[in-house]
């Protein structure tokens, strides 16, 4: 069954050392220092993951491609060349039609998809620090491969890309698992809306950058976007690995206070040495299927409205949003703004006593997804207005921000020990319904991009944004759940030591049995 708001109400040991923070050091602490260093390489993954979306245009040769007139919907009035068209820039070396640009640009996320399950489960056996730091050096390293392989040939290239998405498999699972080890319970909106928000300042600084290189800078243009990028990556990585420590009870530089203040508040929380995954009550666990639902609609919803919108605009309303570099990274930057503002909020709410985490994260996160499923329906009726709709992307994006501190750092919350190994498993099932969104679009409007057709593929989005956010909203619980009580590490572990020993007495006794019978 789910867990109501009644259940964070009842007074239990797990809840008072989560609440307690009268020995809070004061200033910055180490705790601060490992949250940078993962909000970098937050950034730094998403940085590689989205610059190859900008360098194919400047690899492919498009006056060597036979270009099939795109349908254009007339009802805003007939097309103007002048505002539709593209600037003409330098054609690039490769003959690459717009289907095998599609098998190059998805090989990085097939990679990344299936690495997310068993890294999680690796990071709870032997850490996370050193998954994540490895992880990210492969992906640095093969990045700077990228233009050596696309002179092979794209086969290549499809491998190298490949190889960088399973390289940053781990990023997510392990930085969750990272994260619940490091902060405590009351800090864990404004320092995990920190970190995730550098997925939207990699792609704020990525997308005006690899531009910028790709049309002035060395080795030709756009292999330097990979060639410094990965080489900055590379940098992180080493720098991650050395002065990053995987608990604070193995960290050697922080102050004694801070690692008191953290490991009380969290008490229990996860080691290498935690008892084994309770796969059955987690499977079985409500607030996990509402974290989990949560994430499935968020990246449904958010592939519509970033992939979808631009192509309303061109297809309706004649206008490609792509145009202007500002416009195409504002929706990123409300997003990263309003992130950092919110989870301020989410923490003073939970500082103050008079809100508790469930009631915390389900309010943040109803602005977070109900405020896009808002703006996708106000777009669907915003007629022929290009300034309104670009206006609408922009709200609705960065009031998305709002998840940041609500589902996104549930996981801590009902399970800190298994937060890493949570995270996998909603992050894996979101992303492969999110590849859903555009394949849903494209059906619905292949042939016939009328408003009529467009606003069929934003009620969906915004119905799926809806569903989810009230499923998490009935069955969504920030209390730690009982699966997740290291009080009952010691009879657990009693009573798994004599099953096993009673299946050993039982093999032993029907193994002579059978002797006996045979004799």
């Amino acid at each position: 069954m789910g867990l109501n708001l009644e259940d964070d109400k009842r007074p239990s040991k797990l809840a008072i050392m989560d609440e307690d923070s009268s020995d809070k050091p004061s200033g910055l602490g180490t705790r601060h220092w490992v949250t940078f260093m993962l909000f970098l390489g937050m950034a730094n993954a998403y940085i590689m993951r989205t610059n190859m979306s900008v360098a194919i245009v400047a690899m492919v040769n498009h006056t060597a491609l036979t270009v099939i007139a795109e349908e254009i919907d007339t009802e805003c009035g007939p097309v103007n060349p002048n505002k539709t068209s593209v600037v003409s820039t330098q054609d690039g070396d490769y003959a690459w039609d717009s289907s095998l640009q599609g098998y190059i640009l998805s090989s990085f996320f097939y990679g990344y998809v299936i690495t997310q399950i068993p890294f999680g489960i690796l990071s709870k056996r032997f850490g996370a620090r050193l998954f994540l730091g490895v992880g990210m050096l492969i992906n640095s390293v093969f990045g700077l491969l990228v233009p050596v392989a696309a002179e092979a040939g794209y086969g290549w290239l499809i491998v190298v890309r490949f190889i960088q998405g399973l390289g940053e498999g781990p990023i997510v699972p392990c930085t969750h698992a990272m994260l619940a080890k490091w902060v405590p319970p009351n800090e864990r909106s404004r320092m995990g809306a920190a970190v995730y928000a550098g997925a939207q300042f990699g792609t704020v600084i990525s997308m005006p950058l690899s531009g910028l290189l790709s049309a002035y800078g060395f080795a030709g243009g756009w292999p330097s976007i990979f060639y410094v990028f990965g080489m900055i990556g590379t940098v992180w990585c080493l720098a991650f690995l050395f002065f990053v420590s995987e608990d604070p009870e193995q960290c050697p530089r922080i102050k004694e206070t801070e690692k008191k203040y953290i490991v009380s508040s969290l008490w229990g929380a996860a080691g290498s040495s935690s008892p084994p995954i309770p796969w059955g009550k987690i499977l079985t666990s409500m607030p996990f299927w509402a974290i989990m639902l949560a994430h499935i609609g968020q990246n449904y919803g958010y592939e519509t409205l970033l992939t979808e919108l631009p192509t309303f605009m061109r297809q309706v309303l004649h206008f490609s949003i792509k145009d202007n570099g500002f416009v195409s990274a504002l929706p990123y930057l409300c997003m990263w703004l309003f992130s950092m503002f919110i989870s301020v909020v989410a923490d003073w709410m939970l500082s103050s006593g008079r809100f508790n985490h469930t009631q915390v994260r389900k309010i943040i996160n109803s602005i977070g997804q109900y405020g896009p499923a808002a703006g996708l329906f106000i777009a669907a009726n915003t007629g022929c207005n290009p300034a309104a709709t670009v206006a609408i992307l922009a709200v609705g994006v960065g009031l998305n921000g709002g998840i940041y501190s609500g589902f996104k750092v549930n996981h801590l919350d009902i399970s800190p020990r298994f937060a890493g190994i949570l995270m996998a498993f909603t992050n894996c099932l979101a992303n492969l319904m999110g590849l859903l969104a555009p394949i849903v679009a494209g059906h619905i409007i292949e042939g016939r991009p009328t408003q009529a057709q467009w606003r069929k593929v934003f009620y969906i989005a915004g119905g799926v944004y809806v569903v989810c956010a009230t499923f998490y909203n009935i069955f969504g619980s920030g209390r730690r759940q009982d699966w997740d009580n290291p009080a009952d590490d010691e009879a657990n572990a009693k009573k798994a030591a004599s099953k096993k020993a009673d299946k050993i007495e039982r093999k032993a006794a029907k193994n002579q049995n059978h002797a006996e019978t045979a004799h």
